[in-house]
C-alpha cells in the first residue's frame, strides 16, 4: 500500500498521512479524555449527603447539604459552599477509597442489630 501511495499525487499521500495522524490522536488522546469526563460527571451527580470528598483544590470535608448545583462542605475550620463540579473523583478515591461505602454498610448493619436487640 505504501508503494501505491508513492506513485500517486503527493497531495493525496499528504492527506492520507494527516488523516492517519488524526485517527491516532482520536483513539489515544481525545476518546480517553471524553470517557474520563463522563465518569467524573457521573461521580459528581451521585454525590450524597454524608459522603467524604476531596475537591480539585485539595479541600477535604464531609458533605452536609446538597442543592442542584451547589453543596455545603463541612471542614475542620467551618462550612464552605462549593459547586458540584469542584469535586475530584481521582483525589477522593485516592484519599477515601471505599471508606464511605464501608462506613455506610457498617452503620446499616449496626442499626439493624440494635433494632433487633431492642425488640
Amino acid at each position: 500500500m505504501f508503494f501505491i501511495l508513492q506513485q500517486q499525487n503527493p497531495i493525496i499521500s499528504t492527506l492520507w498521512m494527516f488523516s492517519l495522524i488524526f485517527i491516532v490522536f482520536y483513539f489515544f488522546m481525545i476518546r480517553p479524555q471524553i470517557r474520563k469526563q463522563k465518569t467524573e460527571k457521573k461521580f459528581q451527580e451521585n454525590i450524597k449527603k454524608g459522603n467524604y470528598i476531596v475537591t480539585i483544590s485539595g479541600i477535604h470535608g464531609k458533605i452536609i447539604e446538597i442543592t442542584n448545583n451547589f453543596f455545603v462542605l463541612e471542614t475542620i475550620v467551618g462550612k464552605i459552599k462549593l459547586e458540584r463540579n469542584t469535586v475530584s473523583k481521582e483525589l477522593t478515591q485516592l484519599r477515601y477509597g471505599d471508606f464511605v461505602n464501608k462506613k455506610n454498610k457498617e452503620n446499616t448493619t449496626t442499626t439493624i442489630t440494635t433494632n433487633i436487640e431492642k425488640k
